[in-house]
């Protein structure tokens, strides 16, 4: 067995990985990939944002087509469905066209379970091979290779992209499911995540007006059990007023908004998601938007 995973992954370290969207964590994917040795073909609407990968060693392609064509694998890490559909079905540029039976697509931005559904068959339908693989983690996890993958596809197609995957950052892969699964998993990790962070933003506004600092709550909450390690990350930042944009209020937004579409056309009831969704567009038009998710403190203390 392990000299299976061996031969793999030697086999997957001669392909060249095109990695599409070069915001805060595509760069970082796209510069781990070079530090493990890949050819790597990097496209961004911003060319700019490209050049500190370039002088590393990576090819810069003028479109997402150009990045499909030249690349054995082609990862998508880009803001929204919108650009997703952009990047890829776009009638003259998109990757789509250049893609083929040897190849593979991974869509790993955070999108809704509709789209990535909808996007499968288009990229299939000539042979291609297509995961969705959401990130948990953010710019600290990505640079110290410990994010966590949550996959929808095929087991066989996972396992030849898995060695990429872990060059990528990845630390930990689960695979969920079928196509849009991953996803779904992605969006209720988030949706948990933001919930929490809200929920303790409230009550250290709450126990601020009596006269218990921010420092001292988190000090006695830090010891008790019903603190995750996330909301004491999260804790920690709200307490030293620090909300540089790991995971910036509009992006939590946007994260929400997808959970609740998901929801509605499952069916399935989410009053709790919905409320908190609220709270953050309330940041937003408070001019916290670009803020980290942390920066809801704001509005409470």
């Amino acid at each position: 067995m392990i000299q299976i995973i061996q031969e793999i992954s030697k086999t997957m370290n001669k392909k060249t990985v095109a990695v599409i969207g070069l915001g805060a964590m595509g760069s970082r994917i796209a510069l781990n990939l070079l530090k493990a040795g890949y050819s790597v073909v990097v496209h961004n609407r911003t060319i700019e944002k490209a050049q500190p990968l370039i002088e590393q060693g990576a090819t810069l392609a003028t479109s997402p087509r150009a990045a499909a064509e030249q690349s054995d694998v082609v990862i998508s890490m880009v803001t929204d469905n919108e650009v997703s559909r952009q990047v890829w079905l776009s009638a003259e540029t998109g990757a789509i066209l250049g893609l083929n039976s040897d190849k593979i697509a991974i869509e790993m931005s955070t999108l809704t379970v509709d789209w990535v559904r909808e996007l499968n068959p288009a990229i299939t339908q000539n042979g291609a091979s297509f995961l969705d693989a959401p990130v948990v983690g953010s710019c600290p996890q990505a640079e110290s290779g410990k994010l966590i993958s949550l996959v929808g596809g095929q087991v066989e197609t996972l396992t030849q992209v898995q060695p990429i995957l872990n060059a990528a950052g990845v630390a930990s892969i689960h695979h969920i499911g079928d196509v849009g699964q991953g996803m779904a998993m992605k969006l209720a990790v988030n949706a948990l995540f933001g919930i929490q962070v809200a929920a303790l933003a409230e009550l250290l506004g709450m126990l601020s007006k009596d006269g218990i600092s921010p420092e001292r709550a988190m000090e006695c909450l830090w010891d008790l059990p019903v603190m995750s390690l996330a909301a004491k990350g999260a804790g920690s930042l709200m307490v030293s007023e620090n909300h540089a944009p790991l995971f910036p209020i509009a992006l939590v937004e946007k994260d929400f908004r997808y959970a609740t579409q998901t929801a509605q056309n499952l069916e399935a009831t989410i009053p709790t998601v919905t409320a908190v969704m609220d709270i953050y567009r309330n940041a937003i038009a408070q001019g916290h938007g670009s803020e980290n998710i942390t920066g809801i403190a704001q509005l409470f203390i």
